[in-house]
């Protein structure tokens, strides 16, 4: 098994908690909680197992929007039998299990299509600090066209103007970030003087998309900024994410693809002058147990059958182009899909897949459907580490992001029967290493940008 000269690395893991469940109709299974999409007491739970088992992350997707409003708002019904419809608002869920949690990160999406970057900025600095250094920002351009009319606009923005405006947004976010250096308030009772004003800066930025003035008034934070994820993977979210992105989320199903994909990105990443280990890159899995591998697939089985085929199609429905699939007959093809304007690697990921392993329409929707295009591991919890492992060795991942199909059940068997394997292989800790999310994920403290200057002058 390769190990490319690094044997002694880490996995890190995330846990990604898409709430009630990330299978369209896990929901439904009877030992699924249904509320803990609106229940903070389930959050808190998940967050602290999360903590027990060592994890490096919670995480937290959003959309400002009901996907598939728009089609509801035209008396559309078919979107009625899916759950993930309503979240709580991240960043107030995020400050909130900051203040009962110790040592795991909290990473949250908040998009640059829809937002303004001082808000975000100042938002991502406060949780770092109500967490003692372990707050996150996902940074993503919104994917589904449904926003766009929740933020005054008739229509979605195109996909190359949305990465333009992420990567100036980005830049804004950032240098508000350094606005305080590390010492720059001094709160000395003694001689009156609060804050050493040459340590305190304006970022004067004008650029194509956005004017602002600064200074953040929010001080540098315990980490040096908040931890930057990013989980674009067409060609412009592999540039974003190579000059930006400290973690990357993404879909990776097959190890050789998952592979150049490690490649690509960390070579991205010195490119941009960086070192590739600036980087690390979890791909999504949906891990189903069972004390046998019969057990496992029977699991499986039992929650597919709680599907029927017109909630799997609508797991398509954000990347097929516009196109309505319920026109076409569900043992045929999947037809060829127009550009979206929405998920482009994700459109990408789904029609390879269902070419390549000549999948009727039905067939990748239910494919899709069970795991939102991540990789679902049926199996014992041997199996599913040991595939982790080979993903780490093989120079496919640095770690993982789980995701559960319903909540609490599969998660809590993940961390009791998953991770003591992992730990008892060498490959994941048992004690954090440090404080802050950025010494446990390993990325180093970046450099105030003005201290960095002054120290060089």
């Amino acid at each position: 098994m390769p190990d490319h000269g690094r044997p002694d690395r880490m996995m890190k893991l995330g846990a990604f908690l898409s709430t009630p469940g990330n299978h369209l109709a896990g929901w439904r299974h009877p030992d699924a909680v249904t509320t803990t999409d609106m229940d903070f007491k389930a959050h808190a739970r998940m967050a602290h197992a999360a903590e027990a088992a060592r994890f490096d992350t919670i995480f937290f997707q959003d959309t400002a929007a009901v996907n598939g409003s728009e089609a509801m708002a035209r008396g559309d019904t078919s979107r009625s039998k899916l759950s993930r419809t309503v979240k709580l608002e991240p960043t107030a869920l995020l400050a909130a299990l900051a203040a009962i949690t110790t040592h795991i990160g909290v990473i949250a999406t908040m998009t640059t299509t829809y937002n303004e970057p001082y808000n975000v900025a100042r938002r991502f600095a406060s949780i770092d600090h109500l967490s003692e250094g372990r707050a996150g920002w996902n940074l993503v351009t919104s994917q589904i066209e449904d926003e766009a009319q929740n933020f005054g606009f008739d229509a979605h923005m195109a996909h190359g103007d949305r990465y333009a405006r992420a990567a100036e947004f980005y830049d804004v976010v950032v240098g508000l970030w350094d606005s305080w250096e590390a010492d720059g308030l001094l709160r000395d009772k003694a001689s009156g003087v609060y804050m050493d004003r040459d340590k305190v800066h304006f970022l004067d930025h004008v650029g194509a998309k956005f004017r602002v003035r600064g200074p953040l008034n929010v001080a540098r934070t315990p980490q040096g900024r908040p931890v930057v994820a990013q989980a674009g993977s067409s060609e412009a979210g592999r540039e974003l994410a190579a000059r930006t992105a400290d973690v990357v989320f993404t879909a990776q199903t097959q190890l050789a693809p998952a592979q150049a994909f490690y490649a690509d990105l960390r070579a991205r990443t010195v490119r941009h002058g960086r070192l590739a280990d600036d980087i690390k890159i979890m791909p999504g899995i949906t891990p189903v147990l069972g004390p046998t591998m019969a057990g496992a697939q029977a699991h499986y089985e039992q929650l597919q059958a709680l599907m029927p085929d017109d909630v799997a199609l609508q797991s398509l429905s954000h990347i097929s182009g516009g196109l309505d699939l319920r026109q076409f007959p569900l043992d045929g093809p999947l037809p060829e899909l127009p550009p979206s304007n929405a998920a482009k690697a994700r459109q990408e990921l789904v029609v390879r897949t269902a070419r390549e392993r000549n999948m009727t329409l039905r067939e990748i929707a239910r494919h899709t459907a069970a795991g939102t295009g991540h990789r679902v591991l049926v199996g014992t919890p041997d199996y599913v580490a040991e595939q982790l492992e080979l993903w780490l060795r093989s120079d496919a991942a640095d770690g993982f992001n789980v995701i559960c199909n319903y909540y609490h059940k599969p998660f809590e068997d993940f961390c009791a029967l998953v991770v003591p394997r992992l730990q008892e292989m060498g490959v994941f800790r048992r004690e954090y290493e440090g404080r802050t999310l950025r010494e446990n994920l390993g990325l180093r403290v970046p450099e105030n940008r003005y201290t960095a200057a002054r120290q060089a002058g």
